[in-house]
């Protein structure tokens, strides 16, 4: 096994997550199987309990782990599938040492953070670095493991000194290090500066990790003296410094590093003619594609993104990454309208009439209308009238988790009359719980006592808008997250006023996917599509919003036999292959051309 470090240095947020992403993707067209690692020196067992506010969105696995969305990157990038245990936190850690010292496995000795803590980061790494992620039996032959944070920081030397110790265990050949650092230019001077990378350098030097490669992060390419200064006072050769500038899109980045051959560089490194192959030269054909297209698609798809957390774009990452990997197959520039939900209530007309107007200009201009998931009562009226105003208008909605239930309440009290409908989550008392809370959580534990994970869910009846996008699949295996689901009492009831709940799991008891079939689009999953979808694999739910926002829907359902996404199980469709069954072999999108995001109202641009 080889293994490759990324580290960061001088501030947060230079793109670490990326770049290792980047890396991993490089080497996966030189022919090598690869697989990542998180490592997040908080005391958080998880990411569960963490507010999106605070780290950005909780994204889920197929295991049901709760982890950092930088694994929602490796995911992405490599189509691959990762295990709760790919995401290494210090609560996690710790917690290992204390079960193994309370079992007596220690045999008596003093429990210390040198040599047991520092231990059990590197069995650790070593045992997950051998699990197959790639849908094969084989392991990987390149583990690409990130640092979270910044060299320096308190939290993380206990893993930077195992680390340490770690590429002396593994021994030369199997180690390399990369360090991601930051030139910075000064307005007053305007010339790139290099001292805040030396520095770094030097820190990191000087607690035992010797950087073979760097990743040099600007605004614009660095100029030849200014590598020549680099390679001088942090001793890595010229070849091995690679410039990430700021690019129009991410999938850029790993083209930036193609040309600049770090691929050479790492395989030098890591002497990787051992693993029995012989890399070849990576092409990135898919990848060329994609960032070439981002810049030339013109036509716009608004979508009215309604949520508590639209101050952080990071707290929807997964959801704007779905969408904007749907609006590939249907060549749309994707503009995200951001609605905070709290400006759409009536109180929001009198306490802040400016908010309140402009959002309900951007939920009336927009083409579609998507809710995600959250917690908490707070907005939650605002993202009731958003359903509202969808469903009364014929406006395209997608409702993701707590957008379902928002729509089911939204229906219960606007069509079936029934005025104090509601979710036992925000009124325990309610006298008409169309929300309940699910029999198996916890309300004294927060952490992992959610439906967590991959559940199966069957469709109903193939004539209904979500199977078919499906590719008329009888089932199909999505991520879960929540506590609260529809109350299976009152679903006679919905169904007789009109609403149809097309996929149920598999007693049928529990509520999966929602349609009005009188409406252009109206669906609402109870899982989460978002974290399923992939640049050459868009999510079927948002392809349906996407293509009902751009008139596209009847045409794609139309040659729904084809469409396959890549939880289903393949073999359940049409016979006889149709235009669009080619466009989807084995589950990718052929021409797979990403464009951009563009987030209108004031939430910096994202390109993923």
């Amino acid at each position: 096994m080889k293994y490759v470090l990324v580290t960061g240095g001088v501030v947060s947020g230079l793109g670490k997550g990326v770049t290792a992403s980047s890396i991993g993707v490089v080497l996966k067209d030189c022919g090598l199987r690869v697989t990542s690692i998180k490592i997040d020196p908080y005391l958080n067992t998880d990411a569960g309990t963490m507010s999106p506010f605070e780290h950005g969105e909780v994204f889920v696995l197929d295991d049901g782990g709760e982890v950092d969305l930088d694994l929602g990157n490796y995911e992405r990038f490599l189509d691959i599938k990762l295990t709760r245990d790919n995401n290494i936190t210090t609560g996690k850690i710790y917690q290992a040492v204390i079960d193994k010292e309370r079992r007596g496995d220690y045999l008596g000795k003093t429990v210390q953070v040198v040599p047991h803590i520092t231990d059990e980061i590197q069995e650790w790494i070593e045992r997950v670095a051998m699990n197959p992620v790639d849908g094969t039996n084989e392991p990987a032959d390149v583990c690409v493991i990130e640092l979270g944070g910044t060299i320096g920081d308190i939290e993380s030397m206990p893993f930077i000194e195992a680390l340490g110790q770690f590429s002396y265990r593994v021994g030369a050949g199997n180690f390399c290090l990369v360090h991601v650092s930051l030139v910075p230019v000064l307005n007053v001077v305007g010339e790139q500066k290099t001292k805040p990378t030396q520095h770094s350098v030097r820190g990191l030097r000087g607690l035992g990790l010797i950087p073979d490669i760097l990743a040099c992060r600007s605004t614009q390419p660095l100029e030849e003296n200014v590598k020549v200064k680099l390679a001088q006072f942090c001793h890595v050769p010229i070849s091995n410094i690679v410039n990430l500038h700021d690019v129009t899109n991410i999938w850029h980045i790993p083209l930036l590093l193609r040309d600049q051959k770090a691929h050479e560089s790492i395989l030098k490194v890591l002497d990787l003619q051992c693993v029995g192959k012989v890399p070849r030269a990576p092409k990135l054909t898919e990848w060329t594609e994609r960032a070439s297209k981002f810049d030339k698609l013109k036509t716009p798809v608004r979508i009215a993104m309604v949520g508590k957390y639209t101050g952080l774009s990071d707290s929807y990452l997964s959801v704007l990454k779905a969408l904007l990997h749907a609006s590939v197959a249907l060549d749309r520039k994707l503009v995200v309208d951001w609605v905070p939900s709290c400006d759409l209530e009536d109180s929001a007309a009198t306490e802040t009439p400016d908010a309140y107007e402009k959002a309900w200009d951007l939920l009336k201009g927009a083409h579609g209308v998507l809710v995600p998931g959250g917690f908490g009562d707070r907005g939650v009226q605002g993202k009731i009238l958003a359903a509202k105003y969808a469903r009364e208008n014929n406006v395209p909605y997608l409702g993701i988790c707590l957008g379902m239930q928002i729509a089911v309440i939204e229906f219960a009290r606007s069509v079936m009359k029934l005025r104090g409908a509601n979710s036992t989550e925000f009124d325990p008392a309610t006298t008409t719980p169309c929300v309940i809370f699910m029999p198996e959580g916890s309300k004294t534990h927060m952490g992992a006592t959610m439906r967590l994970g991959s559940r199966r869910t069957f469709f109903q009846a193939n004539t209904c808008k979500s199977a078919k996008l499906y590719g008329n699949a009888s089932y199909v295996d999505e991520r879960h997250r929540h506590r609260y689901e529809v109350n299976p009492e009152m679903v006679p009831e919905f169904e007789k006023a009109g609403l149809s709940f097309v996929g149920r799991d598999e007693s049928g008891t529990r509520m999966e996917i929602i349609e009005l079939p009188t409406h252009r689009f109206f669906v609402g999953a109870q899982f989460h599509p978002e974290f399923k979808s992939r640049p050459g694999k868009p999510s079927p739910l948002f392809m349906g919003l996407i293509a009902a926002s751009s008139g596209q829907l009847d045409h794609l359902l139309q040659q729904s036999c084809g469409v396959v996404s890549s939880p289903v199980r393949r073999g359940n469709y049409c016979n006889g292959a149709t235009k669009q069954q080619k466009l989807y072999q084995n589950g990718h999108v052929k021409n797979g051309l990403v464009n951009g995001c563009y987030y209108a109202n004031g939430n910096s641009i994202l390109h993923t």
